[in-house]
């Protein structure tokens, strides 16, 4: 007999003779050819601005009109030092930090839990998912509009307290504005990451959890030794997916507090982006927040990476 090696066909492989564009695009041109649109997005969209930002944020520059010649002279880190020392940039990672401190693991506990109890439904389990769905796909200004009404002084919730309501009211509590943004968005995008983990769950074997039942595991067992193991995937795109939301929190704080108040307690870094770079003509500054906030974002993906790391 022959060997099975003998009648594998050669793998074709690249090398040092072969044309130029071989050696570009591969053995396999054609799967190249159709990602190239994709790839030509994300230079356009996301490359290019990136890199873009990065210069700015080493040279005094500022927008001029066009046609309009200015000299942009180079500083070094002298934008990134000034806010580094900005109390107000300072200030608004502070407040992301406290927003993903509370947003970050009550999506994922939700989220987990919700998709588990919706998994093993079965009757209205259609009608549940279009429930949770429908504040992730509604306009983010009308529930803005809603929950103001619900949180200002006079509002549902503050009439429900009666003398526990906080004064000054949610959302213009220094205190309690950004935690009640974190709600907000929590509640908002929550009905997304429930798909995501109902979709993860189908590919838990049910056998584990009727094996599980026999030997007399409760649901509280079944759900951290089953559900949890069998999800960590997919918890680690949520958690990844939640930091990036949370670290780019923009209009959630400036029509909830009217700009990031009260005094900047509500403030987010791409808020200050727009603020310094928009309003205040000061593009250089605000491309030194955003690579800072790049780099931190990246830093958090990363320490999730390991946390949730299978082994």
């Amino acid at each position: 007999m022959t060997a099975p090696s003998a009648l594998a066909a050669p793998r074709a492989r690249t090398s040092a003779r072969d044309p130029w564009w071989r050696r570009l695009l591969g053995t396999q041109p054609l799967g190249l050819g159709m990602s190239l649109p994709y790839i030509v997005f994300l230079a356009v969209v996301m490359a290019y601005p990136l890199g873009y930002a990065v210069y700015i944020s080493f040279f005094d520059y500022v927008f001029t009109a066009p046609g309009v010649h200015a000299d942009h002279p180079f500083v070094g880190l002298s934008n990134y030092r000034a806010v580094l020392s900005d109390p107000r940039v300072l200030g608004s990672f502070a407040n992301i930090a406290v927003f993903l401190v509370i947003n970050v693991p009550l999506t994922v506990i939700l989220s987990m839990v919700l998709a588990s109890a919706l998994n093993s439904l079965t009757r209205w389990t259609a009608a549940f998912r279009v429930a949770f769905y429908v504040p992730y796909v509604t306009a983010s200004v009308s529930l803005i509009g809603v929950w103001m009404l619900m949180f200002s002084q006079d509002g549902l919730v503050n009439s429900i307290l009666g003398p526990l309501a906080p004064d000054p009211s949610w959302l213009v509590n220094s205190h309690l504005a950004m935690p009640s943004i974190a709600l907000f968005v929590t509640w908002k995008q929550l009905g997304f990451y429930v798909l995501l983990y109902l979709a993860a769950l189908q590919n838990v074997p049910k056998e584990l959890y009727e094996s599980a039942q026999v030997d007399g595991a409760g649901a509280a067992k079944r759900f951290l030794h089953i559900t949890v193991p069998g999800v960590r995937s997919t918890t680690l795109l949520v958690l990844i997916l939640a930091i990036i939301t949370g670290s780019n929190l923009f209009t959630e704080p400036y029509l909830l507090t009217n700009g990031g108040g009260p005094d900047g307690a509500s403030a987010s870094p791409v808020l200050l982006i727009y603020q310094k770079g928009i309003q205040q003509g000061n593009p250089d500054l605000a491309s030194a927040i955003g690579v800072i906030l790049v780099i931190l974002v990246g830093l958090l993906s990363l320490i999730s990476t390991r946390l949730t790391k299978e082994d």
